[in-house]
């Protein structure tokens, strides 16, 4: 297949269970696009038809520069549909999670990231899949590093009573509730880019994760090894990933612009964040999917406080508020242990360990004494045998 409609294909750019990714050319309009083909196996199975189609109608439906973007649809001879996309000429962050970059910069990029994730929540939109290979890398003469979220493959739309169950998405960067099926928001996609943020600086996603099972088996109250002392960065780092990363959505930011503030404000502590100006986001107009119940980390004032700069410059600690969820717990390893999880949910102040008092049954004292006297019986008859 050399070429679809006026686009020429030049070169396989990616491939997956679904679909595979061409770079092409379109030669009327001199410009490079990313050609996505539904893989031959699907062509037939309706569900994963739709959902193709459903990809391409939501990402030509969302006008953001931080969304890839959606020229043209139509469907081969053997009846395979196609889309043609901004084709992103700086491939993803899946290559800077293997070639680490420096800190400031990677937390830049990371909350571009959070952003766009805030303009497909802004739609009423969960991206449900977010991965460093997912977001994309661009560059252009005029608007230089673009960061492009991709692949709504899996996206869903949130509804108002209880949110998106069908299990979908990659589990090393999915969040808990996603892969029980229960219900969920957006919040899931705050815990992704969390993971996400956590791989590019560590080069591994946060937990040892690689299967639905493993996630659903891991112990949630073990949190992230702690990387802010890896890469230079303030012990806020650690607190901003930990809380992002909590099983429980409510102890998360619950915007993912409340997370694009919060890593801004760790970038511009840490070298490479001056090497990308982050781009606000207009205020959000209408009604936007907000949790339903208050949490202490909803309005961006009342988590961003807990990262400004402590006095003294630029190149600062970054503190945090005493008795905030978001203090590690103290461990002198640097890791979790069992006494830190536990002092991290009930201060030591209000937990006072009961002593432990022995007991046994009334049936293993009375084996106790049958033992004695078998044992005292025992040894008479060898002292009368031996001296008889």
């Amino acid at each position: 297949m050399d070429k679809i409609g006026r686009y020429r294909l030049t070169q396989r750019i990616g491939a997956g269970s679904f679909a595979t990714v061409w770079k092409g050319r379109d030669d009327e309009l001199d410009a490079d696009v990313a050609v996505k083909i539904l893989a031959d196996n699907w062509a037939d199975n309706e569900d994963v038809r739709s959902r193709f189609l459903a990809e391409a109608k939501l990402l030509r439906r969302i006008q953001d520069e931080r969304i890839v973007r959606v020229y043209d649809i139509g469907t081969l001879p053997d009846g395979r549909p196609y889309f043609v996309m901004d084709y992103a000429d700086g491939g993803s962050l899946e290559q800077l999670r293997k070639q680490p970059a420096e800190p400031g910069r990677v937390l830049r990029l990371c909350a571009e990231a959070a952003r766009a994730l805030e303009v497909l929540h802004r739609h009423r939109i969960i991206h449900r899949d977010v991965t460093p290979g997912n977001i994309l890398l661009d560059y252009s003469e005029t608007q230089g590093l673009r960061v492009l979220l991709a692949d709504l493959g899996v996206a869903k739309k949130m509804v108002d009573r209880a949110g998106a169950t069908m299990t979908a998405g990659t589990p090393a960067y999915m969040a808990l509730e996603q892969a029980t099926g229960a219900p969920f928001d957006a919040r899931a996609d705050i815990y992704s880019i969390g993971a996400v943020t956590y791989a590019l600086l560590s080069g591994k996603p946060p937990f040892p994760v690689k299967t639905l099972a493993d996630l659903l088996s891991r112990n949630p109250a073990i949190g992230p090894a702690p990387i802010a002392d890896r890469v230079g960065a303030p012990p806020a780092l650690d607190a901003l990933l930990n809380a992002a990363l909590s099983p429980d959505p409510n102890k998360r930011p619950q915007t993912a612009d409340i997370m694009a503030s919060a890593l801004d404000q760790l970038a511009d502590v840490l070298p490479g964040g001056q090497t990308y100006t982050p781009r606000p986001l207009p205020k959000a107009e209408g009604s936007v999917l907000r949790p339903s119940t208050p949490t202490p980390f909803s309005t961006p004032s009342s988590f961003i406080s807990g990262l400004s700069p402590a006095p003294g410059g630029p190149g600062s600690m970054v503190s945090l508020p005493p008795n905030s969820y978001y203090t590690a717990a103290p461990s002198s390893s640097g890791y979790e242990t069992p006494t830190s999880v536990l002092a991290s949910y009930i201060p030591e102040a209000e937990y006072t360990p009961a002593p432990v008092a022995e007991s046994h049954s009334p049936l293993f004292w009375v084996w106790l004494i049958l033992s004695a006297v078998a044992l005292f019986f025992l040894t008479l008859m060898i002292t009368i045998w031996v001296s008889g």
